[in-house]
């Protein structure tokens, strides 16, 4: 299934690195940890780091109901970006110098979920996305905590996927040159050997799901 196109979601730059099948738009989505959320307050731009999730087509963020840039209004525009740098690109002039990454970038207008059954499986999703299996291993929201939380949805109709990937895009004459090294030093996000909570027992065993992230 591909991405639908529209002035907002069509690259103008660069057009080769897009991604327009709705797969590779999943992908970085589900790959992700933190994204960038995009909105107006008070006139002025902001861009808030928040934690996600996704199910299907809609990405959903939460936070306190206290929190400012929470109280927007249904149908109010929003812009929600992910990006994974893969690699630092050396070239052998700076203005090659470049990333391999991978990038997404939503538009939409954000929905307040009120629904309980929808706002339960958006908090299961966000809390999945960054760590997969506590929803099952720790206590589920009482009331009063789901009372202090709110829920934002973004369709996801409306993005684009950029792509790079591979050696720099040096200029023949700089090549031909030679005497500058060029290439990619790769980025790679790893999970460390997990911190147990001081109040622990100390023999408390380490969860699958927390133990099978480590990188050891």
């Amino acid at each position: 299934m591909t991405l639908s196109t529209t002035s907002r979601s069509t690259l103008t730059r660069l057009r080769e690195r897009a991604r327009t099948d709705r797969a590779d738009l999943h992908a970085v989505l589900d790959a992700g940890l933190v994204c960038h959320l995009g909105l107006v307050r008070d006139g002025a731009p902001v861009v808030i780091p928040t934690g996600y999730g996704r199910i299907d087509d809609v990405v959903y963020v939460h936070g306190s109901t206290g929190a400012g840039w929470l109280r927007i209004e249904d149908g109010e525009p929003l812009c929600l970006t992910v990006t994974h740098v893969d690699g630092i690109v050396y070239a052998r002039s700076v203005f090659h110098h470049s990333m391999n990454y991978r990038s997404a970038v939503v538009h939409g207008a954000a929905r307040r979920v009120t629904d309980p059954a929808e706002r339960l499986a958006a908090l299961r999703a966000i809390v999945e996305q960054l760590s997969p299996g506590s929803w099952e291993h720790a206590r589920e929201p009482d009331r009063r905590e789901l009372a202090a939380t709110a829920v934002l949805a973004l369709d996801l109709a409306e993005a684009s996927v950029k792509i790079r990937t591979g050696p720099p895009g040096d200029d023949d004459d700089d090549i031909a040159a030679g005497g500058r090294w060029a290439g990619v030093l790769p980025v790679r996000t790893v999970f460390g050997l997990p911190e147990p909570c001081p109040t622990l027992p100390p023999d408390a065993p380490t969860p699958v799901h927390v133990g099978d992230r480590w990188a050891g």
